[in-house]
């Protein structure tokens, strides 16, 4: 045996676990589940067969709104609201953590802090914070002489007209998605840090004050980690799915107002035994988001700018 091909034994056995754990973590169950999204599979005995059921099943309930169709509608609701509040309270914390201040070490350790408590003991505090009878949050609107909300148990949508105060289930898991906005914060931070100061300057000897400074280069320039969270972010939130199951008890009550996508996914392939058309839906989901991330990553030309792309 030759030494590069010895060498290449070698190097093969050495990753060889990570070998075995991708073809039977990834590579199979990824290519299993096409093949049952075609097929009735109960997990308890073979899959049968059906062609295209599933899906015909998928996009009648989509048309229908009930199902599926209700589970797009409370994810796409939950990600419009949640992935662009993240992003600018991401960015207005960052800059501001970025001024010269007494304490400013404090400062970003405590808003840093909330993004990383584990996710079910977080949950278990919001549920607390938004009781709708005994919660901290009912009781400020009250002094302020606003009306309470039903927040988990409340099947209304803020941003649907006419009921722009009235908060339900979806809107407080928007809440709980800011919470953690630390782990962005922190992105954008180091982004500012990498900001040429030379630019800040320039604009400054052209009479921009703060305000057209921080809209004429502090935003250009942090384009690129916003598009990272923006992509990430939008895949986070497809994918929400312990906080929606701690706060809906599993069920995404009330009346599936919190049933989200990966909610109604697990629900279907492991409490109705219903593998084949879980397995639709998650192919489904997947061709979106490739969908979604290829448009977004062809619209970025447009107004991602990178430092020296000119050069």
């Amino acid at each position: 045996m030759s030494t590069n091909l010895r060498r290449d034994v070698q190097g093969l056995a050495f990753i060889s676990p990570w070998l075995m754990g991708l073809g039977l973590l990834f590579v199979y169950p990824f290519v299993a589940s096409l093949y049952w999204s075609f097929c009735r599979f109960d997990l308890l005995s073979p899959p049968q067969f059906i062609g295209t059921e599933n899906y015909r099943r998928l996009a009648s309930e989509i048309v229908e709104g009930g199902g599926f169709g209700r589970a797009i509608w409370n994810t796409g609701y939950f990600a419009v609201l949640s992935v662009p509040l993240s992003i600018a309270l991401g960015v207005g914390l960052a800059t501001m953590l970025s001024w010269k201040v007494r304490g400013q070490s404090l400062y970003r350790t405590l808003f840093f802090l909330p993004s990383v408590v584990p996710v079910v003991a977080s949950s278990a505090l919001w549920i607390w914070l938004l009781d709708p009878r005994d919660g901290i949050v009912n009781q400020l609107l009250k002094s302020a002489s606003l009306p309470p909300q039903l927040w988990f148990k409340g099947a209304s949508e803020a941003i649907v007209p006419p009921k722009w105060f009235d908060f339900g289930s979806k809107d407080a898991l928007v809440f709980m998605s800011l919470w953690g906005v630390g782990n962005f914060m922190v992105i954008y931070l180091a982004a500012i840090g990498d900001i040429p100061k030379q630019l800040y300057e320039a604009a400054e000897l052209d009479g921009a004050g703060r305000l057209r400074r921080f809209w004429h280069v502090t935003i250009p320039m942090l384009s690129p980690v916003i598009f990272f969270n923006l992509v990430m972010g939008m895949i986070q939130s497809v994918q929400a799915f312990t906080q929606v199951y701690i706060v809906s008890e599993g069920t995404g009550e009330p009346a599936t107002w919190s049933l989200m996508l990966s909610l109604h996914l697990f629900l279907s392939a492991f409490q109705d035994l219903d593998m084949g058309y879980a397995s639709a839906m998650s192919w489904i989901l997947f061709v979106f988001l490739l969908i979604a991330t290829a448009l977004l990553f062809r619209t970025s030309r447009h107004w991602v700018h990178y430092q020296g792309a000119g050069r």
